[in-house]
């Protein structure tokens, strides 16, 4: 069976970075924390990751080369107590989110163990140009 790759369509070019992108994003696909995707109107998202026991400091938000990754670092103390039963994860994480050209993040509240990420899409321009073809 062949693989199906953007360089296999002829009419679709310049896209190479876009399948680098999503064979990256792909390999590192986790299931901690859960997360949410909404839209929110035509051009607003918010995500929303359920971080139950971090706090704000806990955690960290970037953008690096188009990517949104949210990184949570649990600073809970645990020395002194004894567990009889630990089901709340308390271990770090690493979610990644490529974010398409135009895509701005906007702000990040905490809210009831919610972490919610507002992302906003600038509308895009409808641009007719012409190409004057010349002699050769």
């Amino acid at each position: 069976m062949t693989k199906m790759t953007l360089a296999s369509y002829p009419h679709m070019l310049g896209f190479e970075q876009l399948e680098r992108l999503l064979e990256r994003t792909a390999k590192g696909s986790e299931g901690y924390p859960p997360f949410n995707i909404e839209q929110t109107s035509d051009y607003s998202y918010r995500i929303t990751l359920a971080v139950a026991g971090f706090g704000e400091d806990d955690l960290s938000i970037t953008v690096e080369d188009r990517q949104l990754v949210i990184r949570g670092r649990n600073s809970e103390d645990t020395e002194g107590r004894v567990f009889l039963h630990r089901g709340i994860a308390a271990r770090q994480f690493q979610r990644s989110f490529v974010l398409a050209d135009g895509v701005d993040v906007g702000e990040a509240v905490m809210e009831n163990g919610l972490l919610h990420v507002d992302l906003t899409r600038a509308k895009p321009d409808t641009i007719v140009q012409t190409i004057n073809i010349r002699k050769g």
